[in-house]
């Protein structure tokens, strides 16, 4: 075995191989139906029955995923807990195989397993992996390494750079020179470049690449939080959005032999965990352009593409009804809300606490809050909805106080975790009651067990109607793919 991948957390005494067995009808499938050249598989992390629901009703359309001809419903389990991670997600979803939490293209012996992407990199087809967040996080990780845990980031950042993919494209890299690694394996982005890809981080270069620039990694100038895009909310003309790294993925991966395409929509998820639902269904409405920008291509070559869309696992527990609002539901409130929870904290609420002492008092602060949610301290709450009511003001002061005097709801205090979830309180206080005036309302500030939804058009698509798990997803895919029953992933 390669002694790279030995140290990547993988170690063993022989060669390691992982058998991966079709059910019936799918090996039949690879026999005698026709396969697909291209393959676009679109994971909106975080992106449950509900965020499709509420996107819909926010914008008063419907969603580009929503309307392809077979739609499903899929479980999302991990193999040692009910509720999944992305990491667990993310390799049954790459692999078609059950995993424990965190593992990350390994099965539960840590043997690696055999990727969709992987395998079509084998078939002769191009490669591309697209993301919101850091393209080293679990789930694009899951298409092309191998490890032990999802935190192996300087690890996963040698896979990416050794996988021989051709095009990596969104968030950044979170330890590529291994200062987090006990076992440092060099200069993730020097080997990169030893391995023949182009780094690209401007936008007018980015837009500018065609097939001929060859392999490419490209993340956007701005990396808001841990080395992932902005939220969709907080772009300006200068970042390169999602949709856009969707469209120049499929341009530089279109050849004669076909591509195999994943795009995650990462901070969907992200948006979910903070209960920011504005921020959530913004980066919703991002994902469904992509979808949109895929579903193009599939229109100009129809009979050789499968285009495939579900979700990991759904995030935040959200509901759509609140106590508060009854039976009704008032979605347009949440267009008052101008920035992400995020921004608002990292920015906005920071510069406010650099202030002279006599200036950060709540007075000051109310403008605020009203210029970035729309939440208003003076009014007629009956007529207006936006005019908070004295208990809900209330909450504000407390969790303003909180915030100034540096209170983070740490999970040792479990009546600050039910409240604020770990974020900063004030932020969190406002995105919740910003829901509760919608008629929205949370259970969690992490992934839920419920089933996700599945959308599919193209070739083999109609096998995507139904209800099946998420690892049936990949098998699915590599039927349609035309790939042998018996799947080895052979160590070097």
């Amino acid at each position: 075995m390669n002694s790279t991948f030995r140290k990547r957390g993988l170690s063993f005494g022989m060669a390691l191989a992982l058998l991966v067995s079709l059910v019936p009808a799918q090996a039949a499938w690879a026999k005698s139906g026709k396969s697909a050249k291209y393959v676009i598989l679109m994971i909106g992390d975080g992106m449950g029955i509900p965020q499709r629901m509420a996107t819909e009703e926010y914008t008063g359309k419907k969603l580009v995923m929503d309307t392809l001809p077979a739609q499903g419903l899929t479980t999302t389990r991990a193999n040692d807990r009910f509720i999944t991670g992305s990491a667990a997600s993310a390799t049954a979803l790459a692999s078609g195989k059950k995993t424990n939490i965190n593992y990350i293209g390994v099965d539960e012996n840590f043997t690696p397993v055999a990727t969709l992407a992987e395998l079509a990199r084998d078939q002769g087809k191009k490669v591309g992996i697209v993301s919101s967040v850091s393209i080293d996080h679990a789930t694009p990780a899951a298409f092309y390494a191998h490890v032990k845990t999802r935190k192996m980031y300087h690890e996963i950042d040698v896979a990416l750079a050794e996988s021989g993919f051709d095009f990596f494209g969104g968030g950044g890299l979170k330890d590529p020179q291994g200062k987090k690694s006990k076992a440092p394996l060099g200069d993730a982005i020097a080997m990169a470049r030893e391995n023949g890809y182009k780094i690209v981080s401007d936008k007018k270069t980015f837009m500018n690449l065609s097939p001929r620039d060859g392999k490419v990694i490209a993340w956007n100038h701005w990396l808001q939080d841990a080395q992932a895009l902005p939220y969709a909310m907080d772009m300006g003309p200068g970042d390169i959005t999602l949709p856009e790294f969707t469209g120049k993925a499929i341009e530089m991966l279109d050849n004669k032999e076909g591509f195999f395409l994943m795009v995650e929509g990462g901070k969907i998820d992200w948006a979910c965990h903070a209960n920011d639902a504005t921020a959530s269904l913004e980066n919703n409405i991002a994902f469904d352009k992509s979808v949109q920008v895929a579903l193009d291509f599939y229109r100009k070559h129809p009979a050789d593409t499968l285009l495939v869309v579900t979700g990991d696992h759904e995030c935040g527990g959200l509901t759509l009804g609140f106590a508060g609002t009854k039976y009704a539901s008032h979605f347009d409130v949440l267009s008052n809300q101008k920035v992400s929870f995020q921004k608002f904290t990292d920015e906005i609420l920071e510069t406010f606490k650099n202030r002279k002492a006599s200036e950060t008092t709540f007075a000051n602060m109310k403008p605020i809050i009203q210029a970035a949610f729309g939440l208003k301290f003076e009014g007629d709450a009956k007529a207006d909805p936006m005019v908070l009511k004295p208990f809900e003001q209330e909450q504000v002061v407390d969790a303003f106080n909180r915030s100034m005097n540096g209170v983070l709801a740490e999970n040792k205090d479990p009546e600050l975790y039910i409240l604020y979830g770990g974020y900063d309180p004030l932020a969190v206080t406002l995105t919740h009651l910003l829901s509760q005036k919608a008629g929205l309302g949370w259970t969690s500030y992490k992934h839920t067990g419920i089933p996700v939804s599945t959308s599919a058009i193209g070739v083999g698509s109609d096998r995507f109607n139904g209800y099946y798990d998420n690892t049936d997803i990949a098998l699915k895919i590599m039927a349609i793919m035309g790939i042998e029953a018996k799947v080895h992933l052979a160590a070097q």
